[in-house]
């Protein structure tokens, strides 16, 4: 106590001090201006000016004995200034005759009016600039929670109403029930299955304390965006019925140096007080970063990262404090922070498959009041590659269609349409395709259906539409699988790059001329010819050489080569050979379908929208224009059911 008064004296003294310079140079200041402005002149040059009629206006002042006289051929307003000459009975008399406008400010010089002055000029700024700081340190040490080493002078600013830089900010999400367990997650079952061994130590501690197991320092929840790392470190503390600490990993990361340690170490110190309990920080890989010597690196955040690891190593874990961190770039953090000790273990936080994105879209469409015999699988079986928050969004876009369209209940058609907007975006009712057109957008989709179809193994087709979205497609052709696939061949990489090249084929074929439709069915076949030679070794001209690294795996960043630029050169050769051998095989697709190419896109641009079933319909019905198909007509059959 006795430290922190001493503290607060040098914060009061340095206040007055930095007032006292401030008016120091505020004085100095305006005497130089007063002193820029005002011209001294002798007595006998102020009579000279008054003879020559110069003279515009006169004041004397009987305090300080001096005339103050402005001339008539300054425009600028510039006063001189001049002593009172004793005796000089005659003035008044010379002023009258010069038409001289002159006054007189009688003032007294007595003491007390002079302390009165220096008092209001000097010492009631002071006394202003004093009270502000000591109201402004209250205010501080108040939001700081009377913290000693949040004072002024300790070093530090606090911010303005919103608690001290050397606070951690962290959010304490429920003292004893966060009202997430892990009844709440689904699609998660590994992750959950490794998390609830924590929630069981934190629940009950002396079972493994009995054996001699000790509990994890930390877990790193690994995985893309939306897939449920941040609900995932609630459920455990909702488990456990334990507090929970929730902050980002940008939340340290601060213009001072020392500052992001100091709020590392204030959090770490709130968790001792709360243990057992869980700290979670999200975006880790903001702070815990893989340390360098470049000269780009940043100090304040290596000295974060550093007292982040003291921090970690310090704590006494069976005390029940556990440290769950989320990243989508595990790539980038530093290996001190990763290993065994900190963080015992990494959690994979991937995307759901077929089984887990069913049980989020029923997990979530509990929340919603649906119609009965909404099939939920079909919506799974639409979108493969979704993250659990996607699927939040598909079921929350439908009721919201739902309600748009007058309903109390969610339909089946409300689930398909939201699938729609979150993939493709709403209709555009604003674009109107010509009629010419909307012709080659049908051709176009109609050629890729046609080729998917004629190839075995490859998805059904489910929908076919020329409606332009709001995602800047003009039409799109949807594709879903009946079972999920975790491998896939050469030639199932080689069957959608054909696929992919319908489109551009149709165009081609029926029109001779090609348009900007096809720009990103090119991106996705060179992107998997790609990865065809430089990860998956899949031509004979390379072989089995890995020639690329991914980066950024779980931000879809793409590969980087880690060859010699003759070897790239050689690469691009081979992609381009890839993507031409798969245009090539679907303009031959599409030239041995002509007349069903015809009979499809005309159907298809008379209707706008047509299913699955329609199409294959079409496509295989006996009219004397039979459509070419594999030896083994399997995906035709597989496509009709």
């Amino acid at each position: 106590m006795e430290m922190n008064d001493k503290k607060r004296r040098q914060s009061m003294i340095l206040y007055v001090i930095i007032a006292i310079a401030i008016l120091f140079a505020i004085n100095q200041g305006s005497s130089v201006v007063q002193h820029q402005q005002v011209q001294q002149v002798s007595y006998s040059d102020f009579l000279t000016m008054v003879d020559g009629d110069k003279v515009d206006e006169v004041e004397l002042d009987t305090g300080d004995s001096t005339i103050r006289f402005t001339t008539k051929q300054d425009g600028e307003g510039k006063v001189y200034e001049t002593n009172v000459f004793p005796n000089d009975d005659g003035l008044v008399t010379r002023l009258s005759e010069h038409d001289v406008n002159f006054s007189a400010n009688i003032t007294t010089q007595s003491g007390d009016n002079i302390w009165l002055l220096m008092f209001l000029y000097y010492g009631l700024p002071i006394i202003i600039f004093f009270l502000f700081g000591w109201w402004l340190n209250r205010r501080m040490r108040k939001q700081m929670g009377d913290d000693p080493s949040m004072d002024f002078s300790a070093g530090g600013f606090g911010g303005f109403g919103g608690g001290g830089l050397g606070k951690s900010n962290a959010k304490i999400v429920g003292e004893k029930e966060t009202g997430v367990t892990f009844a709440d997650v689904a699609g998660q079952d590994e992750a959950k299955e490794s998390l609830q061994e924590i929630a069981n130590f934190l629940d009950n501690p002396q079972r493994y304390q009995d054996i001699g197991a000790r509990c994890p320092r930390g877990a790193l929840l690994v995985g893309p965006p939306g897939t449920g790392k941040t609900l995932l470190a609630k459920a455990v503390a909702g488990e456990a019925k334990v507090p929970f600490f929730s902050i980002s990993g940008s939340e340290f990361v601060e213009m001072f140096v020392g500052r992001g340690a100091a709020k590392v170490r204030d959090l770490f110190k709130q968790a001792n007080e709360k243990a057992p309990c869980i700290v979670f920080i999200d975006e880790i890989d903001t702070i815990g970063k893989r340390r360098d010597t470049s000269i780009n690196s940043n100090d304040e955040r290596e000295q974060t990262l550093n007292q982040l690891l003291t921090e970690m190593d310090g704590f006494d874990n069976n005390k029940g404090i556990v440290v769950l961190g989320a990243t989508n770039r595990p790539d980038t953090l530093d290996p001190a922070l990763t290993r065994p000790g900190r963080f015992d273990r990494r959690i994979p936080v991937e995307l759901p498959d077929l089984v887990g994105r069913e049980a989020i879209l029923k997990l979530h469409a509990n929340d919603v009041k649906m119609e009965p015999g909404v099939d939920l699988d079909v919506i799974a079986r639409a979108t493969p590659g979704a993250s659990g928050a996607d699927l939040a969004n598909i079921i929350n876009e439908a009721a919201l269609r739902a309600v748009r369209m007058g309903r109390t209940r969610v339909s089946q058609d409300d689930v398909e349409e939201s699938v729609e907007v979150v993939i493709a975006g709403e209709k555009r009712k604003s674009t109107v395709l010509s009629d010419h057109e909307k012709q080659v957008v049908a051709y176009h989709e109609t050629g890729h259906a046609i080729v998917a179809a004629s190839q075995k193994g490859t998805a059904p087709v489910s929908k076919i539409t020329i409606v332009p979205r709001t995602s800047g497609a003009l039409g799109y052709t949807m594709q879903v699988d009946e079972d999920e696939h975790f491998l896939q061949t050469k030639q199932d990489m080689e069957n959608m790059i054909a696929t992919l090249c319908g489109g551009r084929a149709a165009e081609e074929l029926i029109f001779g001329e090609a348009t900007n439709g096809a720009s990103n069915d090119i991106e996705k076949a060179t992107k998997i010819a790609r990865a065809m030679v430089t990860q998956y070794g899949m031509t004979e001209r390379f072989g089995m050489v890995q020639l690329g690294e991914q980066r950024n795996r779980y931000l879809g960043g793409g590969a980087e080569l880690t060859c010699s630029e003759g070897t790239a050169q050689e690469i691009d050769e081979e992609v381009q050979r890839i993507v031409e051998e798969g245009h090539t095989k679907a303009l031959d697709t599409l030239k041995a379908n002509r007349f069903k190419l015809h009979e499809i896109a005309r159907y298809l641009q008379k209707k706008e929208t047509i299913t699955g079933e329609e199409f294959m319909k079409i496509f295989t019905r006996d009219d004397g224009f039979a459509p070419t198909l594999p030896k083994t007509d399997a995906a035709g059959t597989d496509a009709a059911k």
